[in-house]
């Protein structure tokens, strides 16, 4: 087992005038840094679209996970798919990565275009292997994984874009894998390098997709570890086991919450200085403490990344706020989102009397759940979180 790990994005937008999406992405994380992902591309557009792929892509990946033949899981999509009454054909094209314990990268791809490996920022052909499965020509690649290793996966919605309005015969794959190459020297995340891709695809429709487009980024990337202090423990008298635990771990540190800051500081034998840039944004200022690398306000920094997090394994729509900004929010949600793929919280439980007004919003308990949201949406994004609660 190496310490690598897989970063996995995915962005789609519907058919003009759709409300489902017939492009569906399903992921199954297995034990020792294992997933299988599935990209599936359903016939047509809509519901009977979404149907398919979201059939093609929970059968295929439940039986690729469980260890299963591609030769029996072609055909169970066979026997399983409704058949279409005008094409008399009962299908969804699919491409499979199946990330072996972060060594090396199966690859399984049937009629959708084919995927885009980058290594060392550059596009590098694969070898495939044919097979014929049931009627349907089907491509498997193994490959050995390195650190940054990107591959790139879409339905044919984004080959397509910008047919009769960009480009005669649309946006080319050769062209795609360019416009890739070029976001790798910048450090993106799987899912912002997916969002993107995807958003480039919709520009070149002119904003209304003759077809559904996803792209699914698969990143390859070294852990690192983060780890998080929020709130002070419950018993004054857990302060420096709090403290010895947190500033313990490899890693960069940040302290959320001014009565924590002042906890750390003191421990630390250095002073609090708060800084005095604001971006008048609703986000208070950062401070700075020696010895750590973030220093910022608890409640309301912590609940703007939640709104951050939360968009980022949706829509994405908000992250150019989150990577151009430099208020703690968005320093936060940089450090959690790109940088971390291990993230340490430790949670005081102690309870802040200025937050139990009853003309407040914010009690004991929504502070729980504001770590319960965050760490959720974390694990969403494929982090591995440990909480430890003081």
């Amino acid at each position: 087992m190496n310490d690598l790990c897989a970063e996995i994005g995915w962005k789609s937008v519907n058919h003009h005038g759709e409300q489902l999406c017939g492009d569906h992405v399903e992921v199954i994380e297995k034990k020792n840094g294992s997933y299988v992902i599935v990209l599936a591309d359903g016939l047509g557009s809509g519901v009977k679209a979404s149907i398919l792929s979201t059939l093609t892509s929970k059968i295929i990946s439940t039986m690729i996970a469980e260890g299963l033949p591609i030769e029996d899981c072609v055909a169970t999509i066979a026997d399983t798919l409704p058949v279409d009454k005008v094409r008399e054909v009962a299908y969804s094209t699919f491409t499979i990565i199946n990330i072996k314990e972060n060594s090396a990268a199966e690859l399984i791809q049937f009629d959708n275009p084919h995927i885009i490996f980058i290594r060392d920022g550059d596009t590098r052909p694969y070898a495939k292997t044919e097979m014929n499965i049931g009627g349907k020509k089907i491509f498997r690649s193994e490959i050995k994984l390195r650190e940054d290793d990107v591959f790139v996966a879409m339905s044919d919605g984004c080959p397509h874009a910008g047919i009769g309005i960009s480009y005669n015969f649309g946006w080319k794959t050769e062209d795609i894998a360019k416009y890739m190459e070029g976001l790798m020297s910048i450090g993106y995340t799987a899912k912002t390098m997916s969002t993107m891709l995807v958003d480039e695809c919709n520009r070149l429709y002119g904003g209304k997709p003759g077809d559904d487009a996803t792209a699914c980024v698969v990143k390859i990337r070294r852990r690192v570890p983060m780890n998080i202090l929020f709130g002070p423990p419950a018993n004054r008298d857990d302060c420096g086991r709090m403290m010895s635990l947190f500033f313990s771990k490899a890693g960069k540190h940040i302290i959320c919450g001014g009565t924590t800051s002042a906890i750390a500081a003191k421990w630390l034998n250095k002073t609090v200085k708060t800084s005095l840039n604001f971006e008048n944004d609703g986000v208070p200022p950062i401070a700075e403490i020696d010895g750590v690398d973030l220093v910022t306000e608890g409640v309301i920094t912590i609940s703007k990344v939640i709104e951050y997090a939360e968009d980022h394994i949706g829509e994405n729509k908000l992250y150019e706020k989150w990577e151009h900004y430099n208020n703690g929010a968005a320093l936060i949600s940089r450090m959690l989102f790109e940088e971390a793929t291990d993230i340490n919280f430790y949670v005081g439980r102690a309870v802040n009397p200025a937050h139990q007004s009853a003309d407040l919003p914010l009690n004991f308990n929504m502070k729980m759940q504001l770590v319960q949201r965050l760490t959720e949406s974390l694990k969403k994004m494929g982090k591995q979180i440990k909480v430890s609660y003081f």
